[in-house]
């Protein structure tokens, strides 16, 4: 792919109206957008959440856990709607996690809300864990699939022209919006997997593309818990699980209505999809945690950094950035990041939305280590300052940086304690280890 070239500051991009911001993105990262067709990027930017901390505040102020745990397997229940800014770093999970405790009498009655939240803090600490090898199986997949599975994504899929009243309503809401809820998600990559026989890789590369939410941890271990590589048995969706969390609103007017791909009870979907019948529970997965990151050469605090920030921490709400108020920032899109995942128009936008609280942020596209290094010196800065993440691509950038530059990570404000966990093998062993700390808000 052929993308703009290093060097060149394209923060003032962050501060433009979004139909102009989604115009200019759209010329500079066209590879991003084949599928907007021409003359309709000012019409769709209107169905995207928008990005930054003033929308993120709105959407944390409607919370409202006890309706949460009530409602959220249903499509239209009291879901948050805040994963995308909690992708990014504009919202923190114990910052969530503080909000939903305020909301309720009890903290047991945020539970379910903040339980949620906890899995977000589990997929970063197994990609911790496991770095890039989460993008293959880890473990086999508990039940035989009958066939070998295509690596690509399906057109009729693409084109929401499967015929099926539910998938192709949730790939153009994916397409249209970034977004879908988590029992769409769920349903969506189920068929992908058990019914047409897509890998799960390729449905999680996909939903990665569009997702404003989509960060690899999350995404891809979820798209490996629906498939048996990464759960004890695989996830099967059925019409009676969809009418009953849609209120049968896709399937009144669908036209395979009775003779779908997804009739049945799962015994029966089981029956006719796997080899065999799903195995029961096997061997338990152990999987120990990783300790704290420090980069190679790594330092304690510098004197004067350049603040980094990465897709984890592109906001204000950096803990990087609030340890230097008045330190430059910079942010750097990585050639690398966009071949590989080659974001859509929607993340795009959203992410420069996010980037424009950022005061006289720079913004710049080439090799991270190098252009941190040059901006570092040019800047008259001692260091580098940056947030944790799991993220790997950030990380050995780190420790190419820190073999020449001093390099210090910052860490989020605490979640939970993870002293107690000893195995992340499952999500059940993680959660008994931290929810006590979970539920109880951050010190004053």
């Amino acid at each position: 792919m052929t993308w703009p070239s290093a060097g060149g500051d394209i923060g003032p991009l962050a501060c433009l109206g979004r139909s102009d911001l989604a115009a200019r993105l759209a010329k500079l990262f066209s590879a991003a957008v084949d599928r907007v067709a021409p003359g309709s990027v000012a019409a769709g930017v209107h169905a995207w959440p928008r990005g930054g901390r003033d929308a993120a505040a709105v959407r944390l102020a409607t919370i409202d856990p006890v309706a949460y745990a009530r409602s959220r397997n249903h499509v239209a229940g009291a879901v948050t709607m805040l994963s995308p800014w909690i992708r990014h770093g504009v919202l923190s999970l114990a910052e969530v996690r503080d909000a939903a405790l305020t909301r309720v009498s009890r903290a047991e009655q945020a539970e379910k809300l903040v339980s949620e939240l906890g899995w977000r803090d589990y997929w970063r600490q197994v990609h911790a864990a496991l770095g890039d090898g989460i993008f293959t199986g880890i473990e086999p997949p508990a039940a035989a699939w009958r066939k070998p599975a295509i690596d690509c994504m399906p057109e009729d899929v693409l084109a929401s022209g499967t015929g099926m009243a539910c998938i192709d309503a949730f790939v153009r809401r994916l397409h249209d919006t970034g977004w879908l809820h988590n029992h769409e998600r769920m349903w969506l990559a189920s068929w992908l997997v058990h019914v047409r026989g897509v890998h799960w890789r390729a449905g999680a590369d996909w939903f990665l593309r569009h997702l404003l939410d989509g960060d690899p941890a999350s995404n891809h271990l979820s798209w490996q818990w629906v498939a048996g590589t990464f759960s004890a048995r695989p996830y099967l969706f059925n019409r009676e699980n969809l009418e009953t969390f849609t209120s049968g609103i896709h399937c009144r007017e669908c036209p395979l209505l009775g003779r779908c791909d997804v009739e049945g009870s799962y015994e029966d979907l089981a029956s006719r999809l796997f080899d065999s019948a799903p195995l029961g529970p096997r061997p338990s997965l152990r999987l120990r945690p990783a300790p704290p990151w420090r980069p190679l050469n790594g330092v304690a605090r510098p004197d004067r950094p350049l603040v980094w920030l990465t897709l984890d921490s592109a906001a204000a709400t950096s803990p990087a950035a609030r340890a230097y108020p008045a330190a430059p920032r910079l942010f750097v899109i990585d050639p690398a990041w966009l071949d590989e995942e080659r974001p859509s128009l929607a993340r795009l936008v959203f992410l420069f939305e996010c980037l424009a609280d950022v005061p006289g942020i720079e913004i710049r596209v080439g090799p991270p280590a190098e252009i941190l290094r040059d901006r570092a010196a040019a800047l008259g800065c001692d260091g580098v300052a940056v947030a944790d993440t799991p993220c790997p691509r950030v990380r050995r950038t780190a420790d190419a940086v820190a073999g020449t530059t001093p390099l210090a990570v910052y860490d989020w404000p605490a979640f939970c304690d993870r002293s107690r966990v000893k195995d992340l093998g499952r999500f059940s062993r993680y959660w008994q280890a931290v929810s006590r700390s979970a539920l109880a808000p951050t010190p004053s």
